[in-house]
């Protein structure tokens, strides 16, 4: 809808392939080094503000070098995860957890024995039972020695890992990073170029209608992409071809935007 409206041949704001941000592509050259020494790396950050970005952009980076089996389901027991990662490695997950953990650890060595490089990463973290991320990072242990286990979490991960009984976990992590909410600045500097990626002018949106934008999403780059689209499709039922504060303030009006503001 919004491509026909504005006569564009891709859909703006994409989460899909999204070109890194300084500081997202810091991270990402860190994490390729961690993945070619070995490590454990933890990153972190509020909902929204782009961890997911950098976790694909690491996916995609070099499949053909660099395999990055990813478990997205961690509100599963640790028997279920090993079957995820089975899946993830297109191996046979069936039998009993120990024939699972000898067919990960074969596969591992035979990926690094070929000259590749492993990178599993778990997202959402912060959620799995740290019993159960014991277990793993104690299956991560007979993995070669060069593999890089990242988990990605909100920041609650780092204070569990505080506690003295997870000490044996955060005493291996060799890399941690808290991704920041954006400055003002940096979100104009965002919007701007999303549109640009798609051929939009930058007066698709008034100024008014960006300044609007950048304090409601209050340095959140999922905010903003939603709130960006989201008026963006309130221009298409306007009939117009440019967004002003009447269809950001529609937007805002949503339910959900205002008990967000309300708390």
């Amino acid at each position: 809808m919004i491509r026909a409206h504005f006569g564009i041949d891709r859909n703006p704001f994409s989460a899909d392939n999204p070109a890194l941000l300084p500081h997202q592509q810091e991270v990402f050259d860190t994490l390729r080094v961690h993945c070619q020494q070995g490590g454990l790396c933890v990153v972190v950050g509020d909902p929204g503000t782009g961890k997911s970005v950098i976790k694909q952009a690491l996916v995609n980076h070099d499949p053909k070098r660099l395999i990055t089996p990813v478990v997205n389901r961690t509100l599963h027991t640790y028997h279920s995860v090993l079957r995820i990662l089975c899946d993830s490695f297109q191996i046979d997950g069936d039998g009993r957890d120990v024939r699972c953990e000898k067919r990960l650890i074969e596969e591992a060595h035979r990926i690094n024995h070929v000259g590749k490089m492993l990178a599993p990463v778990i997202d959402d973290a912060h959620l799995i039972d740290v019993h159960d991320l014991r277990r793993l990072r104690l299956l991560f242990e007979d993995f070669p020695k060069n593999h890089n286990l990242v988990l990605v979490a909100q920041p609650g991960l780092l204070t569990s890992l505080g506690l003295t009984p997870n000490h044996d976990i955060q005493s291996r992590v060799t890399y941690s990073v808290l991704v920041p909410r954006l400055a003002p600045d940096d979100m104009e500097s965002f919007i701007r170029r999303e549109l640009d990626a798609v051929a939009l002018p930058h007066a698709t949106f008034t100024p008014e209608a960006f300044g609007l934008i950048v304090r409601a999403s209050e340095g959140y780059l999922r905010r903003a992409r939603n709130l960006c689209v989201g008026s963006l499709l309130e221009a298409v039922r306007d009939r117009t071809r440019t967004v002003d504060l009447k269809q950001v303030n529609r937007v805002l009006l949503q339910p959900h935007w205002r008990e967000r503001e309300a708390s």
